[in-house]
């Protein structure tokens, strides 16, 4: 379903249907306006207490400690900018646990309330930080606490995750005048986003050399499908003496491809759109194959 949606983006963006600037207006309308309806919506039905919990702790550290070494890797060994190597280290780090993490928790580990974890840690906290660090490092002005607040108050996605989680921890449920829009509205983000990915797949060559940034793809590729899952199995295993079951659905989990989300980020900042673009597709072509490695060899 995902490759058919993302097919649709390539015929039109080919086609030009939508005329040139559609894959960036798409981006902007998921960022500002879609993707926060479905945080809110999403996180508002979160059971806080199964979330908090072991998985939650392998999802973060995990992903924390491959982000983390990536963004070493990109500032100090490739020489690129902070904001670009964050966005590298995003792509690295951030798995699609929704449109497809949330089917193959279904589908696989016979639990799709299994992702919940990875998906409230990357929606509530680590995508959030971020933004908050690209708000700072691509403004142009120092990072006071009142420039870091009012960042807060700015970005529509932490917002619609705050909310999420205020209402999920207090047991409100927004009245269904409100409730209603909110789901419609928040339906749009992950269409937006696969169509605006696939109208980017046509305009551009993947792991071009003409870029500049097939070795950051690659790497980012290589950190995403390899070592964040051996992170998380070390983690699991080892430290919280997890197994079966249990230490599988964290190990596929961290297996999972490049969140689409990041290619929306890239656009909205206009910073590290090749490798995000590149990374996104290279790691959803490959992930099958790496979480099919994972099943087999944790037997």
């Amino acid at each position: 379903m995902v490759w058919l949606i993302i097919l649709v983006g390539w015929f039109v963006g080919r086609r030009r249907l939508l005329g040139d600037n559609a894959p960036q207006v798409l981006s902007r309308l998921s960022f500002f306006v879609a993707s926060p309806a479905l945080l809110l919506e999403t996180l508002s039905k979160a059971d806080l207490k199964q979330v908090f919990s072991e998985p939650l702790l392998v999802a973060a550290v995990s992903a924390v400690f491959t982000g983390l070494v990536f963004l070493l890797i990109s500032r100090f060994w490739l020489k690129r900018s902070l904001s670009e190597a964050l966005l590298s280290a995003m792509s690295s780090s951030i798995v699609n646990a929704a449109n497809l993490g949330i089917p193959i928790a279904a589908y696989v580990l016979g639990d799709a309330a299994l992702i919940a974890p990875v998906l409230i840690f990357q929606l509530a906290f680590y995508t959030p930080c971020y933004l908050l660090v690209l708000d700072a490092t691509t403004s142009g002005h120092r990072a006071t606490p009142r420039r870091i607040l009012l960042q807060v108050f700015r970005n529509p996605m932490i917002l619609g995750t705050l909310a999420g989680l205020v209402l999920a921890a207090s047991g409100w449920r927004l009245p269904s005048l409100l409730a209603e829009p909110v789901h419609l509205i928040g339906g749009a983000a992950i269409p937006a986003i696969l169509i605006a990915f696939g109208m980017s797949l046509g305009t551009s060559k993947p792991l071009s050399a003409a870029d500049g940034r097939r070795t950051d793809t690659l790497l980012a590729t290589g950190f995403k499908l390899v070592l964040h899952p051996v992170a998380a199995y070390l983690l699991g295993h080892f430290v919280l003496g997890m197994s079966g079951a249990a230490l599988f659905a964290v190990v596929v989990a961290a297996a999972l491809p490049s969140a689409q989300n990041v290619y929306v980020v890239a656009q909205r900042y206009l910073v590290g759109v090749t490798v995000a673009k590149d990374t996104v597709l290279a790691t959803t072509v490959l992930a099958i194959p790496a979480m099919f490695a994972v099943a087999v060899l944790l037997g």
